[in-house]
């Protein structure tokens, strides 16, 4: 990943997780909860949704090593109580930030074949990437749908308290979400184990490889 890329692909990881997270309080406000809204958290403004681990500092990490970035915001937060069916209105808010991220992927992916059939030269792969010194705009394109792509299969991953713990929790019967819920305390530091030791990276990386058998 030269420089040029590393740039674009910060400010594309900024985008994503913006977009992920006014995606999960806008579904709480249609779920019935005004707690994201009433906090500022439905906007596009990315300052409002930055944590400094997830949002800078494991991005930062992984642009340095040349892998594809990835991380997370701070959780938008939803109060329960202000929602009619909690367990069903839970799993759409949790689902609506993947989906967010997979529709602004299929939209740049829809860009990018549109621009490939103008003009095939505007596009080349290079050891599996995007000349970005070729057309910085393709790049732009190509990394919006394998940084979104990524963010959206990385948050469904079922720890808490990623996206994906809360569909478990309603698709699971109450009783098993009850004990599932025990692990909450201990998911942070179960996700860093599992990304310390590359687990994660070789599922994202199988996810990458797909990603781009259907670019190329």
């Amino acid at each position: 990943m030269t420089i040029i890329e590393g740039i674009i692909s910060a400010f594309v990881v900024l985008f994503a997780i913006t977009v992920h997270e006014a995606s999960h309080g806008w579904a709480a406000l249609k779920m019935g909860d005004p707690t994201a809204y009433q906090m500022g958290r439905i906007t596009l403004n990315p300052i409002r949704h930055i944590d400094p681990i997830g949002t800078v500092l494991l991005p930062a990490m992984l642009i340095i090593m040349g892998a594809p970035p990835f991380g997370w915001a701070k959780p938008v937060p939803v109060n329960p109580l202000n929602l009619k069916d909690p367990r069903r209105d839970n799993l759409i808010i949790s689902i609506a930030g993947p989906a967010s991220n997979i529709s602004v992927a299929v939209v740049a992916f829809i860009i990018l074949k549109i621009l490939m059939h103008l003009d095939p030269r505007l596009f080349y792969s290079t050891g599996g990437g995007v000349s970005s010194l070729f057309s910085p705009l393709i790049t732009i394109v190509y990394y919006t749908i394998v940084i979104n792509v990524i963010l959206a299969f990385f948050n469904l991953i079922p720890i808490p308290p990623l996206d994906g713990s809360g569909v478990v929790m309603g698709l699971i019967s109450e009783e098993a979400a009850q004990k599932y819920e025990q692990i909450r305390p201990y998911g942070f530091f179960i996700l860093i184990l599992l990304i310390m030791t590359g687990f994660i990276g070789r599922i994202l990386g199988v996810v990458l490889r797909i990603v781009n058998s259907f670019i190329y």
